[in-house]
């Protein structure tokens, strides 16, 4: 058996048990991807983020993130969770992650928490009849235009239409996108949850890569660069975020809850 270094980290988590689960595993090299897959499986977390130094010099780590059914393209939560392991590992007070479709990431340490540099996800209104039927709502839907995953962002009239929303998974997970429904807070600038069951995630707790299309969404709608934001699923979390030109910034802690080997056969 080898043993490979691994974190359970909640990410945009204050204490334990909030937030969203990850699992960060730094490795020497790359191994094949169906055992990276395999892996991913077992832990069985939303996403599980895997790192490999950078050896072309063009940022610290190479980073790639796997949920329990397949490899993602741009994930937040996990990439601030890795940064938060590399940074206490290591010190220093920024990491840099190259990533295969979502350009370069960087996460800092600050006074409190965490920064993580995304690139944004612009949106443009569209039609989608089979996912308002999936969600059970009517209501104006934007569609990606740019940015590294299929996003959809469905526009509801409040909080309680967002956190009453019961989809139809089945539906929703022959869609292959990820799925955000949002609305203006009551205590926070915006609300959001966020469905991906095509992704083998039905519903995810706290979101990054979301906020990244939420981001520029609202800070057009509101006329500024900075919202807080909350993601209302069960373990709950809160983002704070900031326009940067082509990139947005999301703030947040990370909280350690395990670590320890994952032992692999040889």
């Amino acid at each position: 058996m080898s043993a490979l270094p691994y974190w359970h980290v909640d990410a945009f988590a204050d204490r334990p048990f909030t937030g969203n689960q990850a699992a960060v595993m730094p490795l020497t090299s790359w191994l094949p991807d169906n055992t990276l897959q395999a892996i991913a499986e077992e832990n069985s977390f939303a996403e599980t983020a895997f790192v490999v130094r950078d050896a072309n010099g063009s940022a610290d780590w190479e980073l790639r993130w796997f949920t329990p059914t397949s490899e993602v393209a741009l994930c937040g939560h996990a990439t601030l969770a890795a940064g938060h392991v590399l940074l206490k590992r290591d010190g220093g007070d920024a990491v840099t992650f190259r990533t295969r479709k979502a350009g370069i990431l960087e996460v800092r340490a600050m006074e409190q928490g965490y920064e993580l540099a995304l690139p944004i996800t612009r949106v443009e209104e569209n039609q989608l009849p089979s996912l308002l039927s999936a969600l059970h709502v009517k209501a104006p839907l934007f569609e990606s235009v740019s940015g590294a995953e299929d996003t959809t962002i469905v526009l509801l009239e409040d909080e309680a239409a967002v956190r009453n929303l019961q989809p139809d998974m089945q539906a929703l997970g022959k869609i292959d996108r990820m799925v955000i429904c949002t609305a203006p807070g009551e205590d926070y600038d915006i609300v959001s949850r966020v469905f991906v069951p095509a992704w083998g995630v039905p519903e995810d707790s706290v979101t990054g890569s979301a906020h990244a299309a939420l981001a520029p969404f609202w800070a057009e709608k509101l006329g500024r660069d900075t919202i807080s934001a909350y993601q209302a699923s069960g373990r709950g979390g809160i983002l704070q975020c900031r326009m940067d030109g082509e990139r947005v910034w999301l703030g947040g802690p990370c909280v350690t809850v395990v670590e320890g080997l994952f032992h692999l056969p040889e």
